[in-house]
């Protein structure tokens, strides 16, 4: 089997998104994770995400972070995941953030984990939308702004996820009207904007 095949159908097996804010949250492995040979499975994914596929690199990040298919060990998911979201996969950048809003394999930073749950957030990820809106919210490594967590997560909203929702329904009992009317008009400005 040639590298491009290999790749395409290891790609083909990428079904998670990286979820809420705590590592145990991350996806569960996909087809390639829950292989009848394990060991080589992560021996495909890891000759992949070696020639540079950030796929597979954000996979291999995955595996790690949830102890898959391998022993769980953050260093080594913070390692594939930063090559991966360096490339601008979201699901990597979202993974990172995850890492670095619960300090797993690196200190704890959260203005690290706005960065790249900004990232992920602004290429339409929901969860990274989602989780950016909580940092706002709560003022981890941004200043605490509510208008700017209503339009996160009016944006993960939009987009189906139910957590986003609640947080927005929630977070509307310690905003004024005012607010609320103006973060619904920077969300639509930015769904609407090219």
């Amino acid at each position: 089997m040639t590298v491009m095949p290999r790749y395409c159908a290891a790609v083909g097996l990428l079904v998670g998104c990286l979820v809420t804010s705590s590592c145990a949250d991350l996806p569960k492995g996909d087809g390639a994770t829950k292989s009848a040979n394990p060991p080589a499975a992560l021996n495909e994914w890891r000759s992949l995400a070696e020639q540079g596929f950030a796929e597979a690199q954000s996979i291999l990040g995955m595996m790690y972070a949830q102890g898959q298919g391998v022993a769980q060990d953050y260093p080594e998911a913070v390692r594939w995941f930063r090559r991966a979201a360096e490339q601008g996969d979201p699901r990597a950048q979202f993974g990172l953030g995850v890492l670095y809003d619960n300090g797993q394999g690196v200190p704890k930073d959260y203005a690290e984990a706005v960065r790249w749950y900004r990232r992920a957030a602004e290429q339409g990820n929901p969860r990274a939308q989602n989780n950016l809106g909580l940092m706002y919210e709560l003022g981890h490594g941004v200043v605490e702004d509510y208008i700017q967590a209503h339009v996160w997560f009016s944006l993960a909203a939009t987009k189906g996820l139910t957590a986003a929702v609640k947080n927005r329904t929630r977070l509307e009992k310690k905003m004024t009207l005012a607010q609320i009317l103006e973060a619904q008009i920077l969300a639509r400005e930015r769904t609407t904007a090219p």
